[in-house]
């Protein structure tokens, strides 16, 4: 059996990592490999920081690949020095690298420089002269023979040239049944994917710089995502699984979300919508806040759009060694969610710091719990007694005379509980009242903090022909 990509179920025999200098085209080469757009590209250098992998395969070849930040020449302490070193991490994990070049500009110093890392590093390289539609490319293309990794492979990522030739050039990177189930690691991250799903897929939101990269890698206990003071430094969405008591959940780190107006350049607004893709593709939602500003109006904004998709959410209150005033801080979120937030009363929130650890062990089981209440089915027979007993605790309003009956309900699917009532006649039924039944069968169910969707049908109980 051959090694399996974590998210997905396919079977992959080998990893390979895209690296290079910015802006040669290793995310349009990544995602070209991965058959959709799962990378954010952009004109900009440097969009891509932190590592990510996804499964691939040219022909009937399949195999996992990861993108890479752009390599820099520049100090360890610095956000460019940081994003190199998540780079080489990658290298490390890797079968074998895919050495990328701009075939457009020609073999550069930093090129030289880069390439004698890949080679030191031990890693079978393929080289990739990229961009090389049109005449332009074919001086670069002769000048990358100097940097000593082999014959280049001329490609174009944008338009899709050259990938037969790749793929050959890869094969020799599969291994036996035996050592690719071997190579194995569950452990290792990997990016949105459909198919299989993951036991919980947790997807961590808020604004920028209130700690949600530094909580990532303090639940995984590695220094998976890249962290510092500088605010906005995540931009895709990058997957990460966690296997915890036998329990696999993928993480999903995104880029912090500012107000509307406020988003700036169009690669913000690439890397928020990549972060609301991302909660749509999540089972439970974990809100971040900072404690010392509290919940604001955008922190409002993310949970309300949450609770529209339908998932599951939680709050973190991360900071929580910082306010002076731990309890009033406690209650002026709690006094806002009651207040802007009655579509999910009693939501939970678990105070942490994820810099220190603390709390950190609260804010799984209550993951957890949120993510069991966002599944339940209530059986039809309880279901009903619960409307029969709301109904005459609070009876429907008489419209133009005549009573409104509601007749049955039943549970039309979970995740999360979408409950459907027969009514006489929906159409007159108040708001109001239908917020009372949800309010009410919310309670009654312990599903607090949950989203309930009740939908009102009319009809007849389909059930009554039956019992006659």
């Amino acid at each position: 059996m051959m090694a399996r990509s974590s998210l997905t179920g396919k079977h992959v025999s080998f990893t390979v990592a895209i690296v290079g200098r910015p802006n040669v085209g290793k995310s349009t080469l990544f995602n070209r490999l991965a058959g959709r757009r799962l990378a954010i590209v952009h004109d900009t250098p440097g969009v891509t920081r932190d590592w990510r992998r996804a499964p691939a395969g040219i022909g009937g070849l399949s195999f996992e690949i990861m993108d890479t930040a752009g390599l820099d020449d520049v100090g360890e302490n610095v956000l460019e020095g940081r994003m190199r070193d998540q780079t080489l991490q990658a290298i490390q994990r890797a079968t074998a690298v895919l050495f990328v070049i701009d075939a457009r500009v020609g073999v550069t110093p930093m090129d030289e420089h880069f390439a004698q890392i890949v080679r030191a590093s031990g890693k079978p390289v393929v080289l990739v002269a990229n961009k090389c539609e049109g005449n332009a490319a074919h001086l670069g293309l002769t000048e990358a023979y100097s940097l000593g990794l082999g014959d280049p492979l001329a490609l174009s990522a944008e338009h899709g040239q050259g990938l037969g030739a790749l793929g050959d050039a890869l094969s020799t990177f599969q291994v036996a049944p035996n050592d690719a189930e071997a190579n194995d690691d569950p452990a290792d991250g990997t990016d949105h994917t459909e198919g299989e799903n993951p036991d919980i897929h947790l997807t961590i939101v808020g604004r920028p710089n209130v700690g949600k990269s530094t909580l990532l890698n303090r639940l995984i206990g590695e220094e998976r995502v890249l962290t510092g003071p500088e605010a906005g430094i995540t931009r895709d969405s990058i997957d990460v699984e966690w296997m915890v008591d036998g329990q696999r959940i993928v993480l999903t780190d995104t880029a912090g979300q500012r107000r509307r107006a406020r988003i700036g350049d169009g690669l913000e607004r690439l890397a928020v919508a990549d972060a609301k893709r991302s909660v749509d593709y999540s089972e439970v939602v974990l809100l971040v806040l900072d404690a010392n500003e509290g919940l604001d109006k955008q922190d409002l904004t993310i949970a309300r759009r949450t609770v529209e998709e339908g998932r599951g959410l939680l709050i973190a209150m991360n900071k929580w060694d910082l306010p002076d005033d731990r309890e009033a801080a406690r209650r002026r979120v709690s006094d806002r969610l009651e207040r802007s937030l009655p579509q999910v009363r009693g939501l939970p929130v678990v105070n942490i710091s994820a810099l220190t650890g603390n709390g950190i062990r609260k804010l799984l089981p209550a993951v957890r719990d949120v993510h069991t209440r966002w599944n339940r089915r209530v059986p039809t027979g309880a279901l009903n007694r619960w409307l029969s007993d709301a109904t005459e605790r609070h009876p429907p309003p008489a419209v133009a005379g005549r009573r409104i009956k509601l007749r049955y309900a039943t549970q039309a699917k979970a995740r999360p509980p979408t409950i459907v009532i027969f009514c006489s006649r929906p159409e007159d039924l108040p708001s109001s009242y239908e917020r009372y039944l949800t309010h009410d069968f919310r309670e009654h169910f312990d599903l607090e903090g949950v989203p309930v969707r009740l939908v009102m049908r009319k009809g007849e109980n389909p059930y009554a022909q039956k019992r006659s």
